[in-house]
């Protein structure tokens, strides 16, 4: 991938996690933090949900021709994201016990589409 590419990639991206961002808002959420990196992984978007503190894995496409955005979530990236989620409640000191939940946030061309506990 040329950096160029990886550029417009990362653009798109951070539009689409702005869209989920606002959807997730409008619908109670706080959002906590933005694509928070650690060396266990990369989590787009951690918030709050009434005692829940939410994980939340963002994908887009702009049409289904590539598979649908949310089985790009497969069973590989959720073990990163999980992973990731531990660093975060370690370097927040939270208890391992926080009420968590991951979510995911499909974005297929102009429809969103959330999935609460879309994987444990």
């Amino acid at each position: 991938m040329t950096e160029r590419t990886e550029r417009n990639h990362r653009r798109t991206g951070a539009i689409y996690e702005q869209l989920a961002a606002d959807y997730l808002e409008q619908k109670g959420y706080r959002i906590l933090e933005r694509n928070y990196y650690t060396r266990a992984g990369e989590i787009d978007l951690i918030a709050r949900d009434g005692r829940y503190l939410v994980f939340v894995e963002v994908k887009y496409r702009k049409n289904d021709g590539e598979g649908h955005p949310l089985e790009a979530v497969d069973s590989r990236k959720q073990g990163r994201i999980r992973r990731a989620a531990q660093a975060y409640l370690y370097m927040h000191h939270l208890p391992q016990d926080t009420p968590c939940r991951f979510d995911v946030v499909g974005i297929l061309g102009e429809t969103v589409l959330h999935v609460e506990d879309g994987f444990s």
